[in-house]
């Protein structure tokens, strides 16, 4: 049995000491103290199935060409998900649930970081109750696809040249190019976001396209977080001259919505006017239309 540094967090300690017992037996000199070791703390624990309290199947999706993925779970009990996953059953990488608040919910989406394409990956969800339960999956696998970038046709997109110039503010203080930083809004991935540090109604973002455009359609996927705030309820387009556009209402954050719209400008402004607050921001934006000769 390998050997196990016992870690601080009692999610890591049970979540590694599970990992332990499932893994074939190889027990070295000197080991067999930290295998009874661990056994002896384990057995104050309970283990049940993650099917106890979850009825769909666990499927990793939304691969992007950036090495990303998700898993949606939906558990009838509120627990702290992780998922452990990699190229063999010994797993090697662990993703925590996206959402800020920490502890334990009902509605999940861990992210998945450094994928490789076209590469089967070995994966096991876990997660803990308020009371300590342990509910954890079998070992499954999934299998990348080939991550093909497509020629992007969002004319905000950093890919064709457009520059985010404006923000409220970032959570954390995120960089444009970092997790929840104000590039992630226009990246067309659906496992980023662009998160405000709290500010509600008050959040805007802003985006320079590379020259003036005739724009036909904006696609807007609200943020959300699982308490129900961080959720745009209606936004406004302001272009350089101070023209505004809206409001446009989104029905839900659960998808982009699109909305026809007869545009001509360069700089847009996004300002989210009516929300349920908290942390609010944009999984993503996209603009479509044509640039103008100059």
């Amino acid at each position: 049995m390998k050997r196990i540094m016992l870690i601080g967090s009692l999610l890591f300690v049970i979540a590694l000491g599970v990992w332990a017992i499932v893994q074939p037996a190889s027990a070295q000199d000197g080991d067999d103290e930290d295998e009874e070791l661990i056994k002896e703390r384990l057995s104050h624990y309970v283990i049940r199935p993650v099917e106890d309290i979850v009825d769909t199947d666990l499927l990793v999706t939304n691969f992007a060409s950036d090495g990303t993925a998700s898993l949606s779970i939906e558990t009838s009990v509120p627990v702290a998900c992780t998922i452990v996953y990699g190229e063999t059953e010994e797993f090697g990488t662990l993703s925590l649930d996206q959402d800020m608040a920490g502890g334990t919910h009902s509605v999940h989406n861990p992210l998945l970081n450094g994928l490789k394409p076209e590469t089967t990956y070995y994966f096991r969800v876990q997660g803990f109750d308020d009371d300590g339960v342990l509910y954890i999956s079998d070992v499954m696998t999934f299998t990348t696809p080939a991550f093909e970038e497509e020629a992007t046709t969002n004319l905000a997109s950093p890919d064709l040249g457009a520059t985010v110039t404006g923000f409220s503010s970032a959570f954390g203080d995120a960089t444009i190019d970092e997790r929840w930083g104000a590039g992630m809004a226009f990246d067309d991935n659906p496992n980023t976001q662009w998160s405000s540090a709290g500010d509600g109604d008050e959040a805007w973002i802003e985006v320079e396209l590379a020259q003036k455009a005739r724009i036909h359609s904006v696609e807007f996927w609200s943020r959300a977080m699982n308490d129900g705030s961080s959720i745009t309820l209606e936004f406004t387009i302001i272009t350089e001259d101070g023209t505004v556009y809206g409001p446009f209402e989104l029905p839900d954050a659960d998808e982009a919505y699109e909305f026809e719209v007869e545009i001509e400008a360069q700089t847009l402004r996004f300002d989210l006017v009516n929300t349920t607050g908290g942390n609010t921001g944009v999984v993503n934006i996209a603009v479509y239309g044509e640039f103008l000769d100059e």
